[in-house]
């Protein structure tokens, strides 16, 4: 009995030792688990997102055709939950996406290709679709997502600083972007001989002045003519020519009192009267640029081009807090759609003055959103604000190649027009010159309220990266 009872409190100390083992193993073993794994926990917190596990299997799979489906649905719930509307949208396949580049590609002679780029934690997900072809994935590991916004950030950091318009400060992360968006795609791109990429992007990516990547001898805007689409569901895909295209031309140089942004744009004038005399339609400064009068104009007469020299904001919020300033108030981004811009179907707006809160997931939202949400087909604007002189050189020269005629071709499409504007003024053929703006049409005066630019030559990107085509580039 003595014996036993000895024994008995040792069993029981063995078998608290062996439980309390037990656990702490278990323990160890979970946190090494969930450590390994935090990743996969994170992206499962959102199964459908596309930084989630489901996508991730759907791409490891191969299964391209869903994937594409599943990335459209996404931006298309994106864009909808910001604006708070319902774009009717009607769900296209990766095939009838192909099948659809196919067509323009016959319709305008300029093959077309749609890049999706899809950041994640862990890598870059680079989707290509080409006419009449399945979709292509390439997978950049070195991308990572924090890796590549912090690139983006000191991509854009470096081109807008008016500071650095004598310098290549912008080539290193200019070149690094471009390895990693384009270059991974470049061997089929050069195959397929495509002449316009449309890039479908993510967040932190919608803002990029993708035309100033570099391959390390030349912009990207030199070998393409690009696009920016919210998803190609929400892009218009029908082909217009517009050299008989009348112009609805506004804007302001001095604005009411009454107006919250009352910067002076001085060259406006000088813009106005430029494109009034390349192209026919009508054209309105200062106090006849209202919302009424804009709303007059158009019932009055079918345009398809609409240019608002002025000033526009894209700032990070709600869209209300984004704007057009006209000569007396401000048109809020979400009062757009009530213009009804689609009705007639308006081919392109213009804004010439624009600035973004780079890097700002809304205000990137609005910007990139900005055709979808005007009802026209296609918008183009600026990232940035560029310098008086700046803008109307470009704006010019873009009017000027819009209306280019060539014997036995298809008109010029919009993108393709925006290219040989930037190539002007990267090759220095659009400068500015003893105050005058010299361009493929001549010599146009610069008013004396502009101040001299230091540098006479505008091949600097700060001058022209910043003017992007959103929506459809035909």
């Amino acid at each position: 009995m003595h014996y036993k009872s000895q024994q008995h409190p040792q069993k029981h100390t063995t078998q608290k030792k062996i439980k309390t083992a037990i656990f702490y193993c278990l323990t160890a073993i979970f946190f090494c688990w969930s450590t390994a794994n935090l990743t996969t926990i994170a992206q499962n917190t959102g199964q459908g997102g596309l930084g989630g596990q489901e996508m991730r299997n759907l791409l490891d799979r191969g299964n391209l055709t869903e994937a594409v489906s599943r990335i459209e649905q996404n931006w298309e719930e994106d864009y909808q939950k910001y604006f708070e509307q319902e774009f009717a949208a009607r769900g296209k396949t990766a095939e009838a996406i192909s099948k659809t580049l196919s067509r323009l590609a016959v319709q305008t002679k300029k093959k077309p290709a749609l890049i999706y780029a899809i950041p994640r934690t862990d890598q870059l997900e680079l989707i290509l679709i080409l006419p009449d072809r399945p979709p292509i994935l390439r997978s950049v590991p070195s991308a990572k997502q924090e890796k590549l916004l912090s690139v983006v950030k000191e991509f854009t950091s470096e081109i807008t600083n008016p500071v650095n318009i004598n310098t290549t400060s912008y080539l290193e992360p200019a070149q690094q972007l471009y390895k990693w968006i384009v270059a991974p795609l470049e061997t089929d791109l050069q195959t397929a001989k495509i002449e316009t990429l449309l890039f479908c992007l993510g967040q932190g990516l919608r803002t990029v002045p993708v035309a100033a990547m570099h391959d390390g001898q030349q912009f990207l805007i030199q070998k393409y003519s690009l696009a920016r689409i919210p998803a190609f569901n929400l892009t218009d895909s029908n082909y217009t020519d517009l050299r008989n295209a009348q112009v609805l031309a506004m804007g302001a140089s001095d604005f009411a009192e009454t107006a919250n942004n009352k910067e002076p744009l001085p060259a406006v004038p000088f813009e106005l009267g430029a494109i009034a005399r390349q192209w026919a339609g009508q054209s309105f400064l200062n106090q006849d640029f209202t919302i009424v009068n804009l709303q007059s104009q158009r019932r009055q007469q079918k345009y398809g081009i609409i240019h608002l020299a002025t000033h526009a904001e894209f700032r990070p919020g709600s869209p209300n807090k984004s704007y057009i300033q006209f000569w007396d108030t401000q048109l809020g981004l979400d009062q757009m759609r009530d213009l009804k811009w689609n009705n007639p179907p308006l081919e392109l707006l213009v804004l010439s003055a624009c600035r973004t809160a780079l890097g700002d997931k809304e205000a990137e939202l609005g910007f990139a959103g900005l055709a979808l949400q005007s009802g026209a087909k296609s918008a183009l604007a600026s990232l940035w604000y560029v310098s008086d002189a700046g803008t109307l050189a470009l704006m010019s020269e873009f009017y000027e190649q819009l209306k280019i005629s060539r014997p036995k071709d298809p008109p010029i499409i919009k993108a393709e027009a925006l290219r040989q504007a930037q190539i002007a003024e990267i090759e220095g053929k659009v400068t500015i010159e003893r105050g005058q703006v010299r361009s493929s049409r001549g010599e146009t005066p610069l008013p004396p309220s502009i101040p001299k630019l230091d540098s006479k030559d505008l091949s600097h990107p700060y001058y022209w990266a910043a003017f992007s085509i959103i929506g459809s580039p035909w």
